[in-house]
């Protein structure tokens, strides 16, 4: 008969896991102790955190708090949707319409005694560095290569570096992400400023598909096309946001607009199936989730989580791959780090142009380059006296108006010289990225 232990939970359940962090092997790693207090530092000291509660989150949910997380938070900022519920196994019909990681939360509460999960229902937006810094471990389960951007450079910003240069490890926050398209998925460690983070290796994010503009604007024949024709066409020409806004794919708002636009175009062609859902998946480029698919990845995910936590093994050094389209396949290998990285290099990245070139050029370039890929860049420089200069800022309407000359002026025009840095924000960072401006004759 087994005897209740802390919490209310019996004796014998984490057993399997004492076993396991009680005795050393030949795949522990070197710098690993047995010892029975690191279940109690899983258990009560640890505070893991999870970012996303859809289909790969519920899985990392129910891994970590069966692995012995006894302290998890969960941030997502969607509510559930009746096509959820075929692969994100923590919700019911009766949850429909409420914040996900709320229901998530309840769910692992009454699952597994002794775990404790605080949801956060907004944006990761949301929060400051004060409550990342509160972590010991990320983990994201995310859709959005904008959300994870985003974070990478959260993560990026809360390292501290010695006077001579060299790196804090105790300011590393890791982060272990995951991801998944159909029957394809990824699982990959990043110890900030150690290894390659997201911004290392942007430009091996696949192509996003796109449908010819010449098709979407005179011979649409899906319903792809109509969604496509109002993102692309009509909201920068009517600008329901005003001057220079940006769609956002997680706005209601946003996506009703968009969604009425397209259905009156549907209409006209005499197009059908253009629904909210679909709007939402041509605006966000969502691709169908694969349920066993994110059970394998989130399964990935949490071991190299428990083997950050605990060093019984050494974490995966850093890149898995998994394809289960014509029977199963993975490889690991090291991604190396970009020393020009715009994220982790302790250096403001090169921007070579000829003095003759537009502003518009220079932000049209940030906007496109693989190894950048920028939304809505915002220039500012330090003038002769001192102070920030905004040379274009296109999130405020207000600046925006103003400063919407500029676009057409040369920079040489725009008195700026060779060596000059040159500040860029961008809803893709948390952080100011800088440049340095490498000017040429023409």
């Amino acid at each position: 008969m087994e005897v209740e232990g802390s919490a209310g939970t019996p004796a014998g359940q984490w057993s399997h896991l004492q076993r396991l962090l009680t005795r050393s092997g030949p795949l522990a790693h070197p710098e690993f102790q047995p010892s029975a207090e690191i279940l109690e530092l899983l258990r009560d000291t640890l505070r893991v955190l999870v970012v996303g509660a859809g289909g790969l989150g519920c899985e990392l949910l129910k891994d970590l708090a069966l692995m012995g997380f006894g302290s998890i938070d969960v941030i997502d900022m969607d509510t559930i949707d009746l096509s959820n519920l075929n692969r994100q196994f923590l919700f019911r019909q009766q949850d429909v319409g409420r914040p996900k990681a709320v229901v998530a939360a309840e769910f692992i509460h009454g699952r597994v005694p002794g775990c404790t999960v605080t949801p956060h229902f907004c944006k990761i937006q949301d929060y400051d560095e004060v409550f990342y810094r509160q972590f010991h471990v990320v983990v994201c389960g995310l859709d959005s290569i904008l959300a994870r951007r985003w974070i990478n450079g959260m993560l990026v910003s809360l390292l501290r570096y010695e006077e001579d240069g060299s790196l804090d490890q105790g300011s590393v926050i890791p982060l272990v992400d995951g991801g998944t398209e159909g029957f394809k998925g990824n699982v990959r460690v990043i110890l900030p400023g150690m290894s390659a983070c997201i911004e290392c290796t942007l430009d091996l994010f696949p192509p996003q598909h796109n449908f010819p503009l010449c098709t979407i604007a005179h011979t649409p024949r899906l319903p792809e096309h109509c969604v496509e024709y109002v993102r692309l066409l009509l909201w920068p020409k009517e600008n329901p946001w005003g001057e220079g806004a940006s769609i956002d794919g997680d706005d209601p708002a946003h996506l009703a607009w968009i969604l009425e636009r397209a259905q009156e175009r549907a209409a006209e062609y005499g197009i059908v199936g253009v629904d909210y859902r679909l709007t939402q998946g041509v605006v966000k480029r969502i691709i169908p989730a694969v349920a066993s698919t994110n059970a394998v990845i989130a399964a990935a995910c949490a071991t190299e989580v428990f083997k950050l936590a605990t060093s019984c093994a050494a974490p995966m050094n850093n890149y898995m791959v998994f394809n289960d389209v014509d029977g199963i396949y993975t490889y690991t290998y090291e991604q190396e780090r970009n020393e020009a990285c715009t994220a982790c290099s302790q250096r403001p990245a090169p921007l070579a142009f000829p003095s003759d070139a537009r502003l518009e050029t220079v932000l049209e370039h940030l906007r496109t380059a693989p190894q950048y890929q920028m939304k809505s860049p915002g220039v500012t420089t330090a003038a002769a006296d001192g102070r920030n200069r905004t040379l274009y800022m296109a999130t405020v309407p207000s600046i925006e108006q103003r400063t919407r000359p500029n676009l057409k002026k040369t920079l040489s025009e725009l008195g700026l010289t060779s060596g000059q840095e040159l500040a860029v924000a961008d809803v893709t960072t948390p952080n100011t990225v800088l440049f340095r401006l490498e000017l040429s004759d023409v």
